[in-house]
Order: structure tokens, then C-alpha cells, then sequence
């Protein structure tokens, strides 16, 4: 893959946040994947870890605009981190950094790490 290809898997994941359905989002996270949440300190280790997040993110109304993006490619793993903004549907946003780490393979891609914090300033 290159990187339009791998910045379009950011595309996919926020088109699942924009169908409110944590399922949705879960389905795109391999069943070994790791997911260190912006709006919670506990850190999600399973699919239904992963789901309870999201349940409660998704209520928000969020749509997701990549700012920066850093894509590499190192054999069948792919890193995109960057910073990323969230607007919600009250008004609110929030600015944060991630990572996103893809294992690829012929049929696709999913998530086995994703790490997003929000911007310390």
C-alpha cells in the first residue's frame, strides 16, 4: 500500500464514527489490537473494551479531519501518526495526536494500535 492508501484508512474509520455504531468501529480493530483512548485513561485492550469506548464517544456525535499525517511502510505494517481535530455535535473540539498502527494483508487492513492523546497546550 502507499500512503493515499493508508491515509484513506483514516477515511474508513471515520466514516464508521459518522454511522453512531460502535460495532462499526470495532470491526475495523484486529482481535489482538490495542486502543489508548483521547477521552479515557483506561486503556482498551479487548473488542469489547474497545466497543465501551466507543459506545460512549459516539454519543458525542464526533467527525474526525486528519491536520497531520506521517505515513510509513514497513512490510505488511503500516504507521500513520499525526495530529487529528474532533469536532462534536454540541460545538466542542478537541485537538489531539495519534498513531495508528495497520497490520496489512490481501483482503485489507485493521487496526492492531491506536493511540490518541490530546495536545498538552
Amino acid at each position: 500500500m502507499n500512503t493515499i492508501e493508508i491515509n484513506s484508512l483514516f477515511d474508513h474509520w471515520n466514516a464508521a464514527i459518522q454511522t453512531g455504531k460502535p460495532k462499526n468501529v470495532v470491526a475495523l480493530y484486529d482481535t489482538s489490537a490495542i486502543l489508548l483512548p483521547t477521552l479515557s485513561n483506561k486503556v482498551r485492550k479487548t473488542h469489547a473494551e474497545i466497543e465501551d469506548y466507543f459506545i460512549a464517544f459516539l454519543a458525542k456525535g464526533p467527525k474526525g479531519r486528519i491536520d497531520d499525517s506521517n505515513v510509513r511502510v514497513f512490510g505488511d505494517v503500516a504507521i500513520n501518526s499525526g495530529v487529528y481535530t474532533f469536532t462534536f455535535a454540541e460545538g466542542s473540539s478537541v485537538q489531539a495526536r495519534f498513531t495508528f498502527v495497520y497490520r496489512l494483508h490481501g483482503q485489507g487492513s485493521k487496526i492492531v494500535e491506536h493511540h490518541s492523546s490530546a495536545m498538552p497546550e
